[in-house]
């Protein structure tokens, strides 16, 4: 059996650290801070500074990966003689999926003896994150390349998304409210509570009155998952652009209710999803019995 490696693009939005420490290759996003281009670089530090320039009023723009960098890409990977696995974010929510697509098809024909497989995850963010996690801790265990992506497959709609933001200006910006609904939610102090359906899309799912309501709408959501499951050693991710002590928050609440809950991390979300939805925002992600927004 060739040997095989697992790949994911920086908006998986796990830390440079992890990525680095188990060998993880990432194809980095581009985006722009006020015009000047840079790549997303997956470090904590790179994160934090951003957060903080966009409460300064930085703008930041994000772009697609062409079809050219995507193959230079895989080309790299597949020179090392193993099979890839490459898992992006939900070709929902990427317009570079397609881009993706046809540079694994003409590789394909460049190393027939060789396997690629791009896999369309439906998670976005630190729930691709999660998926990316699990597939390599059972690659490390051993596990073969057919298998591995035979969980990730079985599993992949196992992934809870919860999200919340602070600000509807950025979402208005990238065209996701009106601009009436944005100056109506804002004047209402209305918070969109968001949520990934199997589909793979961004939905508001609820509108909360205040930025507590919409924390508690979070806290409830991933309570009552994990009383549908066995909670024991359940891994808990929560990702938050520049709002620390709100994911504190949430953490204490749920080892409060479930104390046998398995390790809950917090680290800054990426820049890319960051950069449509602003400073504030809170997302919480883990392995449940199946998606559902309530």
């Amino acid at each position: 059996m060739r040997d095989y490696l697992i790949a994911t693009s920086s908006t998986s939005d796990l830390p440079r650290t992890w990525l680095d420490d188990h060998n993880v290759p990432f194809i980095p996003y581009g985006y722009t801070v006020n015009d000047e281009a840079r790549e997303d670089d997956c470090r904590e530090e790179s994160r934090a500074a951003v957060y903080a320039g966009m409460r300064r009023g930085d703008l930041l723009k994000t772009s697609m990966i062409n079809e050219f960098v995507y193959y230079d890409f895989f080309q790299k990977l597949l020179d090392t003689g193993k099979d890839v696995i490459f898992l992006d974010m939900s070709k929902e929510m990427s317009a570079s999926y397609r881009n993706c697509a046809i540079a694994a098809e003409k590789i394909r024909a460049r190393y027939p003896d060789q396997r690629l497989f791009v896999m369309d995850t439906r998670c976005i963010s630190g729930g691709l994150g999660t998926l990316v996690v699990n597939m390599v801790r059972r690659m490390e265990a051993g596990e073969s390349f057919d298998d591995v992506i035979a969980w990730g497959e079985a599993n992949k709609l196992k992934i809870a998304h919860r999200f919340t933001v602070d600000d509807l200006k950025y979402l208005k910006m990238g065209g996701r409210v009106s601009n009436t609904s944005a100056l109506v939610g804002s004047l209402l102090s209305i918070k969109p509570v968001l949520y990934v359906p199997d589909g793979g899309t961004l939905d508001v799912v609820k509108k909360a009155h205040g930025r507590k309501a919409a924390l508690n709408a979070i806290r409830d959501g991933v309570l009552h998952d994990l009383s549908e499951i066995d909670a024991a050693g359940t891994e808990i991710h929560i990702l938050h652009a520049d709002c620390l002590s709100d994911a504190q928050f949430i953490r204490d609440e749920i080892k409060k209710a479930y104390p046998q809950v398995g390790e809950i991390t917090i680290t800054q979300l990426g820049v890319v999803i960051g950069a449509h939805c602003g400073p504030g925002l809170l997302t919480v992600f883990y392995l449940c019995s199946g998606r559902r927004p309530e």
